[in-house]
């Protein structure tokens, strides 16, 4: 395990429907779909632990009851348990042996609001820590997974002394493309743009605590949108290219190929895993 990363709070965005992966999703936020039988959320999050990560917020909206149930069973559906009532007949259950999956993380659950958009949801979860003692956050989309050493981004965003990180990579056609200068910094940010070349928006995001003042208030706030943009024009955000592996999980189609390369015993978002 490398050492721990004091302050820096995880936002991870598990809000929305995801209607292209229908097929799961009617019962269960994306996030909460499967791969090698546990939820890519847990998957996100196990990769930041590795790297030191252990403070989780989740900004939660559709089916959030289905992650704060997650989380309140976690350590029984990670571990063989116990629960003996012969001598006290409200004694919690306790693990057997060497517990097997005993992160020590915390995790909190936050219900962003049905609708809230990407924008809105961290606000709201900004909002919900705010007394917490931390300067710098990172954020992530619930829903897509790499094999970016986490901590060497963290270390990249400290050393630039700008506002924002953003993960960059060249994926298929389909993501927001980011118009990066020479020096590195962020000039323009474009949503699914007709050009399909180039770098695009890969989640992975560090950000300073003064970001929130670009998100606003409304539930309608798109972070893609105004608040990159407005970052990107002040020359705030810069990019941290990546080359390795990344997949977002938008597709059943998606779901399979992931599901696949854990079968095959190399998942590479594996690759920086410590025990």
């Amino acid at each position: 395990m490398h050492n721990h990363i004091k302050n820096v709070p995880v936002l991870i965005l598990a809000g929305g429907l995801g209607t292209r992966l229908s097929e799961e999703t009617h019962s269960k936020p994306k996030p909460m779909v499967e791969i090698g039988g546990l939820p890519i959320l847990i998957h996100i999050m196990r990769h930041y632990y590795a790297y030191g990560f252990n403070d989780f917020v989740i900004c939660a909206g559709y089916r959030a009851w289905s992650i704060k149930e997650f989380f309140l069973d976690y350590q029984a559906r990670c571990n063989s348990i116990e629960i003996d009532h012969r001598v006290n007949s409200s004694a919690p259950f306790s693990t057997i042996g060497e517990a097997t999956n005993n992160e020590k993380w915390r995790v909190r659950v936050v219900d962003t609001g049905l609708e809230t958009m990407t924008g809105g949801r961290i606000a709201r979860a900004l909002d919900f820590i705010q007394k917490d003692s931390f300067e710098t956050f990172a954020v992530t989309y619930g829903d897509g997974l790499g094999s970016v050493n986490i901590d060497e981004e963290y270390q990249f965003h400290r050393s630039h002394k700008k506002l924002g990180t953003v993960l960059s990579v060249v994926p298929s056609a389909r993501f927001g493309e980011l118009q990066i200068g020479t020096d590195g910094v962020v000039n323009g940010f474009l949503e699914k743009p007709e050009s399909k070349q180039g770098r695009v928006n890969g989640g992975f995001f560090f950000f300073q605590r003064s970001f929130r003042q670009y998100l606003g208030s409304a539930a309608s706030c798109i972070l893609e949108r105004a608040p990159l943009e407005k970052l990107s024009q002040d020359r705030e955000l810069v990019s941290f290219n990546f080359d390795g592996f990344w997949h977002p999980m938008d597709t059943l189609r998606d779901k399979v190929f992931l599901q696949d390369l854990w079968d095959s015993g190399a998942a590479p978002w594996l690759k920086g895993e410590v025990s």
